[in-house]
C-alpha cells in the first residue's frame, strides 16, 4: 500500500495544527548536540557550502536537510541528531548557502529547487570518502531532496531517503501561507531573509536585487520571489520558479525506497500539494497524518513528557529498508 493514514496519533493536548508547529522552538529542551567538526567545501561556481560532521566509521551515514532558514541548531535538526547519534550512526548536517552563520560569496544564495548543489555535496563528500546512506529533508530541504531523487536517471547510491512536510506546489504553499494566522509564519521567514538580501544588495548593488527602499514591502513569498529569488537563480518569475522547482512533478521518478510524512493540518500548505496514488511509484509510501502542523508530529501522554514521533518513526523506516536489502 502507497498510501499510510494517520501513522501518528495526536495526544489531546496537542491537536492544534499551530501547538505542534510551534513547540519545539518554544517550549522543547533541546538535546546537546555532540562534538561535531566543520567541513567547507568549496563548489565549482567559487561559493561554499558548510556540512557538520560526526564521524561513525563503518557505520551507516545520514545526510539531514533542514527548512528555509534552518541549521544545525534547527529544533528537528538537533532531535535527529541525538536519535541517529543513539543508534550509532554517522551524522552529516548540509547546510544551505548562507545558512551557516556566514554568508556565502555569490549573489546567489539558495532556493527549493537547489538540487544541483546536493549532488554536488554528494560527490565532493565521496571524495572525502564518505558515502552517504540515507538522507532525510525537512519541509525545503525535503523539496530540494524529492527533486533532486527524481532527476537521477542511473543507478542511485543512496539506500533509502525520508521528507516530511514537503511545500510539493510551491505556488498553492505561497498562497497558502499568506492566510490567517499562517502569516506569522511567513513574517517571522521574510524578515531573516529580507535582512540577508539588503546584506546581499549593499555587497554586491546588483540590478537582480530590488532598491533598499523596495527590500522592507516584500511582504508575502509571492514578492519575494517574484523581486528576489527568481532573479538572483536565473528563472523569469515567481511563477517560473514554482513550477520548475516544485516536487511534485518528480515524485513518479524516484528510484529508491522513499517515505513522505505529511500533516493534512500543516499551516503552511493543504492536502492539494499531496500526489494522488497514481503519482507514486512502488517504492515511494506517502504518510498522511491528520495532525502534526509543520516539523512538528508531537505526541506522549503529557506535555512535560512530550515525545518526538519523527525521531522514532525515521530511523525505524530507515533500518527496516536496510534490513530488507
Amino acid at each position: 500500500m502507497n498510501i499510510l493514514i494517520d501513522e501518528f496519533i495526536a495526544p489531546w493536548w496537542a491537536k492544534n495544527r499551530h501547538l505542534q508547529t510551534v513547540w519545539g522552538s518554544l517550549f522543547r529542551r533541546l538535546p546537546k548536540l555532540p562534538k561535531m567538526q566543520r567541513m567547507r567545501l568549496e563548489l565549482d561556481d567559487g561559493d561554499f557550502i558548510d556540512v557538520d560532521h560526526y564521524p561513525q566509521n563503518d557505520r551507516p551515514t545520514l545526510l539531514l536537510l533542514h527548512g528555509l532558514e534552518g541549521s544545525i541548531d534547527s529544533p528537528y535538526i538537533r532531535g535527529m541528531i541525538k536519535s541517529a547519534k543513539d543508534k550509532g550512526w554517522q551524522i552529516l548536517v548540509k547546510h544551505f548557502r548562507s545558512c551557516s552563520g556566514e554568508p556565502n560569496r555569490l549573489l546567489r544564495s539558495y532556493n527549493s529547487g537547489v538540487s544541483e548543489d546536493l549532488h554536488q555535496v554528494l560527490e565532493l563528500l565521496k571524495k572525502n570518502q564518505i558515502k552517504v546512506d540515507y538522507i532525510v529533508g525537512y519541509s525545503l530541504g525535503g523539496n530540494v531532496l524529492l527533486k533532486w531523487l527524481g532527476e537521477q536517471t542511473t543507478n542511485v547510491e543512496i539506500k533509502a531517503a525520508v521528507a516530511v512536510s514537503v511545500p510539493l506546489m510551491l505556488d498553492v504553499c505561497a498562497t497558502e501561507i499568506h492566510q490567517g494566522f499562517s502569516r506569522v509564519y511567513e513574517s517571522a521567514l521574510l524578515r531573516t531573509l529580507r535582512k540577508k538580501t539588503k546584506e546581499k544588495k549593499l555587497r554586491f548593488d546588483s540590478e537582480q536585487l530590488p532598491g533598499l527602499a523596495e527590500i522592507p514591502r516584500l511582504n508575502s513569498f509571492w514578492k519575494f520571489d517574484e523581486k528576489v529569488t527568481a532573479p538572483a537563480h536565473g528563472f523569469e518569475d515567481a511563477k517560473d520558479y514554482y513550477r520548475k522547482a516544485s516536487s511534485r512533478q518528480f515524485v513518479k521518478d524516484i528510484k529508491i525506497p522513499t517515505l513522505i510524512i505529511q500533516s493534512m493540518d500543516d499551516p503552511f500548505m493543504n492536502e492539494t500539494v499531496l500526489p494522488d496514488t497514481n503519482e507514486l511509484p512502488a517504492n515511494v509510501i506517502l504518510e498522511k497524518n491528520s495532525h502534526g502542523g509543520h516539523v512538528g508530529f508531537v505526541g506522549g501522554k503529557w506535555p512535560w513528557c512530550a515525545e518526538y514521533y519523527l525521531e522514532q518513526r525515521i530511523p525505524k523506516y530507515l533500518e527496516t529498508v536496510s534490513a530488507n536489502g
